[in-house]
């Protein structure tokens, strides 16, 4: 497939098959991210997969209740993926002070579209969500309160097939200046 193709093919799913998602299929998208570029290497990512109809609608439940319920259609994915932003390492961190930046985050968020870009090819839709209810998935997870949660994702297959959804974006003229 034509990278940009792949492209296209990744939307954000909102709802999802009822068919499971084999392991092998999850670790080939998590190898996607883990071999995702990181400022100075650090790949500050841990991540946190629930693959059983019960550990996904608890940890649902945890996220995504009450102001947090925008997101709640994530209960029905057969995949619920916590992902924990670690520490970068010593050189990113001192360059991110400097540059006010968190590297970090852009470390987790190119991983996480990794992961998502794999699952595209494989057929599946993914969904990344930053609101979420942090303090509730850290209890349902047993996770330390210093533990970092700034992103969770579904995954799962969509319901129709190969369903693909037009995309609305900005044109190209709207959003490049050559210099």
């Amino acid at each position: 497939m034509d990278f940009v193709d792949l492209v296209r093919k990744r939307y954000s799913l909102r709802k999802y098959s009822s068919f499971p998602v084999a392991e092998a299929v999850i670790d080939k998208c998590l190898e996607a991210a883990r071999l995702a570029p990181s400022a100075c290497n650090s790949q500050p990512w841990t991540f946190l997969v629930a693959n059983t109809p019960e550990k996904v609608a608890s940890l649902a439940k945890a996220a995504f209740s009450g102001i947090y319920s925008m997101n709640s259609f994530a209960a029905n994915a057969p995949v619920l993926i916590t992902v924990l932003t670690e520490r970068s390492g010593y050189a990113a961190s001192m360059g991110g002070f400097f540059r006010g930046t968190q590297f970090s985050l852009m470390d987790v968020a190119i991983a996480c579209e990794h992961l998502s870009l794999q699952a595209a090819e494989l057929g599946l839709g993914t969904c990344m969500f930053g609101w979420l209810d942090e303090k509730a998935v850290k209890r349902e997870l047993s996770l330390p309160k210093a533990a970092k949660i700034d992103l969770m994702m579904s995954l799962g297959y969509p319901p129709d097939g190969d369903y693909l959804p037009p995309k609305k974006r900005k044109s190209l003229e709207e959003i490049r200046r050559y210099l």
